[in-house]
């Protein structure tokens, strides 16, 4: 019997399966892998050795020696006849969409998420963000990692290799992965052959894990739902480490109660980040979760890039989904949720080892948000040297709704704002008071922009509209 008691496991395991969209799998074996060291080889031995298919969703490909070196052995796989069906999102992507062409030539499908379209002019804020590899409906990836020599890290430049974190999945889970695939292929054209898409019940035992595939899809909010499940069941500890954390009132409201509760609940996260937005808006929320007893430790190396969950050492979530409005509720992610002991202690072996190279964040007796000992500790090095480069394509959707978060809790109340926001208070109060001088002394130069968006998205509405009414009365 596991550490979690029958009757809460059975709530738990109902809340879980409705979260997620499907009953749970078992019988299967999942592998942690432990940043790009252990994550890019392990993915290519797996399409080198491919014999029937390989599905490749990634939200970045970048063009440097890394994506050149995966776009080639995918186009060499194809090349050789096998099925290659290939996902990229179009704003990770939009620079490097060349990468492709030789993927393309030799046969693979390729198609590119969510394009700017006319007809709808915010559709962008919705991205593809997942991580995912299917091998031969036999194994399947999925991780935080982008395909990009960032992740590698530049030694000459003093930047150490990205944190992040990967699973490799075996048995009857696989084919969620890959229906979760085909469900975004599905919003980029023609829907993929049903002989590369597993049933439900295809696959044979390959172990004894009991696990969860969260697909997440737009304003479904499942990974939410699922996160604010585990945040009310957990009893002893639950360790949150986030890449770009800006969470919503409900769960930083979920974490304090717990830790009201007497679980030990901590978050881990960047202490500089490759948005650099990001990070003011994360430690505004330090107060509010320091008060509630939630401990709170910003890591010390050049970029903490994982999204990752443990809970009682029983229950662990890997994957793609961010701690933060736009990854709940905009975005396309997919993570899987992993009950099973063996493999959460090893989540908390690495948490805790992770913790030896991160600073933890108090609060100071005339109750200031300060790091425990500044300047101190393992892996501390200046600033400028160790931080991240800018290069997170969904930089301008996450800061755009911190920023309006942020913003509405200004003018409304509805929230706490903290000394780290005041700095982007300032500046958006010089634009806006700059756009009203404007609009006071030469309102044409405000008002054509009003009317050329307005008319936009009359245009928009009227397409759709024009559509629609087409399908309705089209052939039966």
């Amino acid at each position: 019997m596991s550490r979690t008691s029958l009757p809460l496991r059975d709530v738990a395991e109902r809340a879980f399966a409705r979260a997620a969209g499907e009953p749970a799998f078992d019988g299967n074996s999942v592998r942690l892998l432990r940043d790009a060291a252990e994550n890019y080889p392990a993915w290519r031995d797996a399409i080198a050795t491919a014999r029937r298919s390989i599905l490749f969703e990634c939200y970045i490909v970048d063009d440097d020696a890394v994506g050149r070196e995966f776009a080639a052995l995918l186009a060499a796989r194809a090349a050789e006849g096998l099925t290659v069906s290939i996902i990229v999102d179009w704003l990770g992507c939009w620079r490097q969409l060349g990468l492709w062409r030789g993927a393309r030539a030799a046969g693979a499908d390729v198609r590119v998420f969510n394009p700017p379209q006319v007809t709808s002019p915010l559709a962008w804020v919705s991205r593809d963000h997942r991580k995912t590899i299917v091998v031969d409906g036999e194994i399947a990836f999925v991780s935080g990692l982008c395909v990009s020599a960032r992740w590698l890290g530049d030694p000459t430049r003093q930047l150490e290799s990205w944190r992040d974190t990967g699973v490799a999945i075996r048995g009857p889970a696989v084919a969620a992965v890959e229906r979760a695939f085909a469900q975004v292929a599905a919003t980029c054209g023609e829907a993929l052959s049903p002989g590369l898409i597993g049933a439900a019940d295809r696959g044979e035992p390959a172990g004894d894990v009991h696990l969860h595939v969260i697909a997440n899809e737009p304003d479904e909010a499942g990974t939410f739902r699922m996160d604010l499940v585990v945040a009310s069941i957990a009893r002893r500890e639950l360790w949150l480490t986030d890449a770009y954390f800006v969470a919503t009132a409900p769960y930083v409201h979920a974490l304090r109660a717990a830790a009201r509760d007497g679980v030990d609940v901590r978050l881990l996260v960047p202490g500089a980040s490759d948005i650099p937005a990001i990070t003011p808006l994360s430690r505004a929320q330090y107060r509010p979760l320091l008060e509630g007893g939630v401990r709170v430790f910003e890591w010390n190396g050049t970029m903490l890039h994982a999204k990752t969950a443990v809970a009682d050492r029983h229950w662990s979530r890997v994957g793609s989904t961010n701690l933060n409005f736009v990854s709940w509720m905009s975005n396309y992610e997919l993570d899987v949720a992993i009950e099973d002991d063996t493999f959460s202690e090893q989540m908390a072996a690495q948490y805790e080892a992770d913790l030896e190279r991160s600073t933890e964040i108090v609060l100071t007796p005339r109750n200031r948000v300060r790091p425990s000992a500044p300047g101190q500790g393992p892996g501390v090095e200046s600033r400028a040297a160790r931080r991240a480069s800018s290069g997170s394509a969904g930089r301008a959707a996450a800061g755009a709704v911190s920023v309006g978060s942020a913003l509405g809790a200004a003018l409304t109340d509805r929230r706490a704002l903290g000394p780290a926001e005041a700095g982007l208070l300032i500046v958006m109060a010089a634009i806006a008071i700059s756009i009203g001088v404007v609009a006071a002394w030469w309102p044409r130069v405000v008002a054509w922009p009003i009317a050329f968006v307005a008319a936009w998205a009359g245009v928009a509405w009227a397409a759709k509209a024009v559509a629609l009414r087409r399908e309705r009365h089209g052939p039966h």
